[in-house]
């Protein structure tokens, strides 16, 4: 894991020195990401560097790397896990990878075949090759998104980096904002890329590869999650378990100390499980969560799975307190608002594992391929909702709209009423509404034009489930819980891994046929089938809860008063958001008239960072040129 910048020019060696200074600065910027060795690497009119975190390969891992024989530059912020393969590969053609690290493969894959050398990678990675012999620079991320990649170009030059607040070093300012993307940040809670907060920077989307030469940029998508293309098939515990225990094992082939997070939930205590099995010797320490909210903290469930598997677990309890300046601190070091709560729990557990390991396994994706969100239940149900009497489904929706809000976490009635909201409307239109961060009623309270996605079609043959699965998981995964993971490690230079994101791991669940995923009022049916072999039946079918906060009494108590000066900030008017009505929500939320703790947060992290860019004289309304000084 690192953290990647770079600086290519297509105007010659003029102003050459200030480009060196300007990639070491947004080295700099990215040092959290990578503390153990900064660097940075001149090629013709390029410069590129890199923060190290040392994984595998620790004496032999320095970037850039640089190929002897054409001279071609990488860097790379991620892990390559079947670099062992690809090594084999390589040298059968007479190119010896001789560095032990896993990102050494790399130009030589590269030389061999091109920028099609991405679609050999396993892993989670962002990555940059400067080849100088061709003019041409190429920039690419995984499947999935796990680790991010910024750029902004013009006819002059291109500029790149691990974290927006590390690229705007490098940029003249101000910067115009993205005011549309950011509208389609208040929708979503996250953006979209390839969009960020300003006009000019770009971000590259997952599994893309993007390619610069002088007066050309190209862009194409090497991979998609494509269901309806796959075949079918009654899934194998037992194939399965070969294939998810080698992603475990391939994840944990590393040269440093490793540990797991683990919430009691299904997806991390099957890694935890799995990862026990393979490595029983192992001294695994388990890090988990903790709130004094009883209906929030899941972490006797998590103590009990670590007792079962008999590992130590490490608690971090959870104030209102922590969120204002940990909000505040990670916001500085990203340059990026997102609007999941959770961001802030886990940068805190982040911190506290830091101390032990520098990775940790996670469970991320396991709902997104498996089929675990309560909203493709909903999906599942609403046909039959829909043909009900009408008079029968308006009575319905008085009883629960009357119902009085409750402070408990993910109550049956909180999820009835978002049942109800959108349970008459198209199935994607239907999941866009259960998962927005604000919907669009309110944004018009709050004046606020809603920014139609761009939602593909559905294939002929696709289901429903394979269109909502597909759309979280290149959307909800990818950039919201990925970015959430991937700044909240990194913030303590801690690389979290999910092997649920391993390419065999997606190319088994693509096979699943829907009732294997979904099946009458249960999720993840074949995922729990298989679990039985590792966890008691207690853990495997307990009610989902995920990790949420409780900012719905956390905002009517003790971060009141820093929500109603957040909401204040005049800079709010400058993004079309009316205060006033913003202020009206809040007062509405602590009189208990609705739970608008979602929609609230999204606001007060947008006002954040708002904060920061003006702080740093960053922001502009108007268009702009993102040249260079």
């Amino acid at each position: 894991m690192c953290g990647i910048a770079g600086s290519v020019s297509w105007e010659g060696l003029a102003n050459q020195s200030r480009r060196v200074q300007q990639t070491a600065a947004m080295v700099e910027a990215v040092a959290h990401r990578g503390p153990d060795d900064q660097r940075t690497v001149q090629s013709g009119t390029a410069v590129l560097g890199a923060a190290r975190l040392a994984i595998r390969g620790l004496q032999d891992g320095a970037q850039p790397i640089v190929h002897v024989g054409s001279g071609v530059v990488a860097v790379c912020n991620g892990e390559i896990d079947n670099h062992h393969e690809l090594k084999a590969f390589v040298a059968a053609y007479g190119r010896a990878t001789i560095a032990r690290n896993d990102v050494a493969v790399i130009p030589d894959l590269y030389e061999l075949l091109g920028p099609e050398c991405v679609q050999r990678l396993k892993g989670p990675f962002a990555l940059a090759i400067w080849d100088l012999a061709r003019q041409q620079l190429l920039l690419a991320r995984d499947r999935t998104g796990e680790r991010p990649l910024f750029y902004a170009a013009d006819e002059r030059g291109v500029i790149f980096a691990s974290e927006v607040a590390a690229l705007v070093v490098a940029l003249s300012r101000p910067l115009p904002r993205d005011t549309e993307g950011i509208h389609d940040y208040l929708q979503r809670g996250y953006f979209g890329a390839p969009r960020s907060p300003f006009r000019h920077i770009r971000k590259v989307r997952p599994a893309e590869v993007v390619l610069f030469r002088r007066h050309t940029a190209e862009s194409r998508r090497y991979w998609r999650w494509n269901l309806p293309a796959r075949p079918k098939q009654r899934a194998e515990s037992n194939t399965f378990d070969a294939v998810f225990r080698g992603a475990v094992r391939r994840q944990s082939e590393v040269d440093v100390p490793y540990g797991v997070f683990l919430s009691g939930g299904i997806d991390s205590s099957l890694v935890a499980a799995v990862l026990r099995s393979l490595r029983p010797e192992y001294p695994l320490t388990a890090y988990t969560l903790r709130f004094h909210e009883p209906s929030f903290d899941e972490g006797g469930f998590a103590q009990q799975v670590a007792g079962m598997l008999r590992i130590p677990c490490e608690t971090v309890w959870v104030e209102a307190d922590d969120f204002p300046r940990e909000l505040a601190d990670l916001i500085a070091h990203t340059g990026e608002p997102l609007a999941d709560p959770a961001w802030i729990p886990s940068a805190l557990l982040a911190r506290r594992a830091s101390q032990d390991v520098k990775i940790t396994l996670v469970g991320e994706g396991g709902d997104e391929l498996f089929g675990g969100y309560p909203t493709y239940l909903g999906a599942q149900v609403s046909g039959g909702y829909a043909r009900l009497p009408r008079i029968l489904r308006t009575a319905l929706r008085h009883v629960v709209k009357r119902w009085p809000p409750s402070q408990k976490k993910m109550t049956l009635m909180f999820l009835f009423k978002k049942f109800v909201d959108g349970a008459e409307l198209e199935g994607m239109a239907r999941h866009l509404l259960w998962t927005a961060s604000i919907d669009p009623a309110l944004l018009e309270r709050l004046d606020v034009k809603p920014v139609s996605p761009q939602i593909e079609h559905r294939h002929e043959d696709e289901t429903l489930l394979d269109a909502l699965q597909r759309y979280d998981l290149e959307n909800t995964l990818a950039e919201g819980l990925l970015t959430k993971a991937d700044r909240a490690g990194m913030r303590s230079a801690i690389e979290l891994r999910a092997p649920f994101l391993d390419p065999d791991v997606m190319e088994f669940a693509a096979q699943l046929p829907v009732t294997e995923r979904v099946k009458g009022v249960t999720t993840k049916v074949f995922l729990k089938r298989y679990a039985l072999r590792y966890l008691p039946k207690a853990i495997v079918h307990r009610k989902k809860r995920g990790l949420s906060v409780p900012l719905t009494a956390w905002l009517r108590g003790p971060l009141y008063d820093w929500a109603q000066e957040q909401l204040k900030n005049s800079l709010l008017d400058d993004v079309g958001v009316r205060r006033s009505e913003a202020m009206v929500l809040l007062e509405e939320h602590r009189q208990l008239r609705n739970d608008y703790a979602r929609p609230l947060w999204t606001l007060l992290v947008l006002s954040e960072w708002m904060n920061w860019a003006k702080s740093r004289d960053l922001v502009s309304g108007a268009a702009g040129n993102p040249a260079r000084s």
